[in-house]
């Protein structure tokens, strides 16, 4: 953990919700998460959309710095989803054609189409991570999406073997960890909920392609393996798929969903040695959390993981809540956390 937190640190899993002078809120929850590059989406000029993109992490920052958060996020403002500016800024990816595979979800979406081997060209979130740095002074997290999720959500004309192409996208997700760390980054997580989703592949070659992403870093870094968006996915199902496997990776916190799905914390158990990232806002209701609701759901886990070892968080991204649903909810989670401080 950042030297700096306090015990039951709280952070976002990544997302906050982008405002609408900014991007086009009801069309983003009208259809699937983009895979492709999804420009209509922005509701500003191209000219005029990086400083827009600043000005909308600053109003993310400052929320979270409001609302009591202690490791503060970008807020991924800058993105259509949370995968596809990172994978269609590498190389191997045709940027003029776009491919098709099946989301979590069963339905058919646009995807990356990959015709050449997959290499990353040059750091893509270096300067969000720079500019997070310069604008809290609180630890900061930045989140990429992971090399098996990435090589689920595309169209595979190249590769062999499905395999090699994961690896391929670790081996460029790995180089832009490091540069995020040297960019000033205190924690940074990947984002794999296709490991939930599939656990099969992600058995045979997924985990390795995580492994390979971690390889030879030395941060502190983070992996999130969810049951996908609540304003997408509405069901939960009683447990994992695929969690217990992670316990042999040399990544330091797991997020792990509770609230909604109302998950057995004695799943916990199974994640020996790691850090947790403890879901405790259910994000399929605008209902508000109250501090105590929050600091029951912080105190279940107790029974199977060392309060020293857990990270208080959301169970999802926030990225299709409200954004005054969104702040009540981190206020409610900040103020829930500090209650069982302070019984510590």
């Amino acid at each position: 953990m950042p030297p700096t937190s306090p015990i039951l640190p709280t952070t976002l899993v990544g997302s906050y919700p982008q405002p609408d002078w900014l991007i086009d809120r009801e069309n983003l929850a009208g259809r699937f998460p983009p895979r492709v590059k999804m420009r209509e989406l922005w509701r500003v000029a191209p000219a005029h959309l990086e400083q827009a993109q600043d000005d909308a992490t600053l109003l993310a920052i400052r929320d979270q710095e409001r609302a009591g958060i202690d490791i503060i996020s970008d807020g991924e403002m800058r993105r259509e989803s949370y995968s596809n500016r990172f994978a269609t800024a590498l190389e191997g990816v045709d940027l003029d054609r776009v491919g098709e595979a099946l989301d979590r979800s069963g339905h058919p979406n646009p995807v990356p189409l990959v015709t050449g081997k997959i290499r990353r060209k040059h750091s893509v979130q270096v300067r969000d991570v720079e500019f997070l740095r310069a604008n809290t002074d609180r630890p900061i997290k930045i989140t990429v999406p992971g090399p098996f999720t990435m090589s689920q959500q595309a169209q595979n004309d190249f590769y062999s073997d499905p395999a090699l192409m994961a690896l391929d996208y670790a081996a460029a997700v790995n180089a832009e960890i490091k540069d995020l760390f040297n960019a000033g980054a205190d924690v940074v997580q990947i984002d794999e909920p296709y490991m939930q989703a599939r656990p099969e592949p992600a058995m045979a070659y997924g985990l390795d392609a995580l492994n390979r992403a971690f390889e030879g870093v030395t941060g502190v870094t983070a992996v999130h393996i969810c049951f996908g968006y609540a304003h997408i996915i509405h069901e939960r199902p009683s447990g994992y798929s695929f969690l217990t496997q992670l316990k042999n990776s040399p990544v330091q916190q797991v997020s792990i969903e509770t609230a909604q799905s109302n998950l057995d914390t004695v799943v916990l158990k199974d994640l020996p040695g790691k850090h947790i990232m403890l879901g405790v806002l259910d994000l399929s209701t605008h209902d508000i959390e109250t501090p105590e609701i929050v600091a029951q759901r912080i105190r279940r886990a107790f029974a199977h993981v060392d309060p020293a070892a857990i990270i208080v968080a959301p169970d999802c991204g926030m990225k299709y809540l409200p954004r005054e649903v969104a702040f009540a909810k981190m206020q409610a989670m900040a103020a829930g956390a500090e209650i069982v401080r302070k019984e510590l």
